[in-house]
């Protein structure tokens, strides 16, 4: 009956405590004016130096700011290490969402926070995700108040963490897509050096939007495809469960007779007393099979109920994998642009061996015909010079055997396909 009671209570008192405590630590009076425990030269370690501000959120849809340090919210939700790891801004992890005993852990892109069945702990920040999720989540727990809803309350703060983040995801997307369309149709119609750098870094944060999209994405369909994680996000139903469990044996407790708990050993054993406590017996045996029929009931309750958390997990996986498939659409835009410019380039450089080879042909000519004025061009006689029509006629036939040849090159070249028709 007071567990319900305690960790609200409780968070605030060793909040307190370890504020007052950092304080005290910070100011560095009160038991010595030494750096260590009444020994100079031990340096003493800050205890307040471990404390992050978190944001608290109740049911009521009311929030404060708390400065809590790691070892006091693994004690209040009971929770490793490990999975406080994965809320720590200095370290960058992958999307997560994990569903423990007593609190759902949640890392979704900004959105980093603890959610148990009657508060939410969002890791403080300037983010912008991370004050629309407050706003959002008082406004949305404020008006459930006066119109309740049939999610509990994790559910509807899981619900948000995850619409903000796909929300986010989708609006990053778009703006990607408005700004690397118009650069990519400029680089297919025109290739220059400014627009390939920035194709280049449209790419990077292409590819590291799509892989920041499949975790979540992933880790989604991750959670529909195990229905012992969904299982373990009923936190409410689990509290209720473990409520009415302690509840029921402490009302055995109250109702045993002083009688039956007492029981002399110097004194012998009656038969009506034998009698009672056999029946004390088939009543204990009674209450505690009914107990593990009851929590098999609820147990096999929890797995039909899986299906609401699966369909709100299944509305949003549709949202984000439709992200994804405008990022890979956006993807393969960009590969057959880049198809495109490498056939345009290629279409030059075809072009430029065409007008290589042609050149080639015209200087072999050109050799043939400047061998032969050479040869004529030495200090030798010839009955050729005596006629200056001759020399002429040489110089005719000599040009007309080079541009024979040259049209031979360009016949031969178009047959073997090397120029186009």
């Amino acid at each position: 009956m007071t567990e319900s009671q305690v960790p609200s209570t409780t968070l605030d008192v060793l909040e307190a405590t370890s504020h007052i405590t950092s304080r005290f630590d910070t100011g560095g009076r009160g038991i010595n004016n030494h750096q260590g425990f009444g020994f100079p030269g031990l340096k003493k370690r800050g205890h307040g130096k471990g404390n992050r501000s978190w944001i608290k959120i109740d049911k009521d849809g009311e929030s404060k700011t708390l400065e809590l340090d790691k070892t006091t919210i693994m004690r209040h939700c009971s929770l490793p290490s490990r999975d406080l790891r994965l809320l720590d801004p200095v370290f960058i992890y992958p999307s997560t969402i994990l569903g423990r005993e007593k609190a759902i852990v949640v890392s979704l892109e900004q959105i980093r926070c603890i959610i148990t069945a009657d508060e939410v702990i969002l890791m403080n920040s300037l983010d912008a995700s991370v004050v629309q999720y407050k706003l959002e989540l008082t406004k949305r727990l404020q008006i459930n108040k006066e119109e309740p809803d049939e999610l509990p309350f994790e559910f509807r703060a899981l619900e948000l963490a995850v619409e903000l983040t796909c929300t986010s995801l989708d609006s990053q997307v778009k703006e990607l897509e408005m700004e690397i369309y118009p650069v990519l149709d400029e680089l297919a119609s025109s290739v220059s050096t400014l627009n390939l750098e920035q194709v280049r870094r449209f790419k990077g944060q292409l590819l590291a939007l799509t892989q920041r999209v499949q975790k979540v994405c992933g880790e989604i369909e991750h959670l529909m495809d195990d229905d012992g994680d969904m299982a373990e996000m009923y936190l409410t139903e689990k509290k209720e469960r473990r409520e009415a469990l302690s509840s029921s044996e402490m009302y055995d407790e109250d109702n045993t007779p002083n009688a039956d708990r007492v029981v002399s050993h110097s004194t012998p054993v009656s038969p009506v007393g034998s009698i009672t406590g056999l029946k004390s017996l088939q009543r204990a045996i009674s209450s505690v099979s009914s107990s593990r029929h009851g929590s098999f009931m609820s147990s096999s309750n929890g797995a039909e109920n899986i299906n609401q958390l699966e369909m709100l997990l299944e509305a949003y996986f549709v949202v984000v994998d439709n992200t994804l498939n405008n990022l890979l659409s956006l993807k393969e835009y960009i590969d057959d642009t880049e198809d495109l410019i490498n056939l345009k380039l290629g279409n030059v450089q075809n072009q430029l061996i065409q007008g290589q080879l042609l050149l080639t042909a015209a200087t072999f000519v050109a050799t043939i015909f400047a061998v032969v004025t050479a040869v004529f061009g030495m200090n030798f006689e010839t009955s050729v010079f005596e006629e200056p029509t001759r020399f002429h006629w040489v110089l005719i036939v000599t040009g007309s055997f080079c541009g024979i040849l040259y049209v031979t090159f360009i016949i031969y070249f178009r047959r073997k396909k090397v120029f186009p028709l």
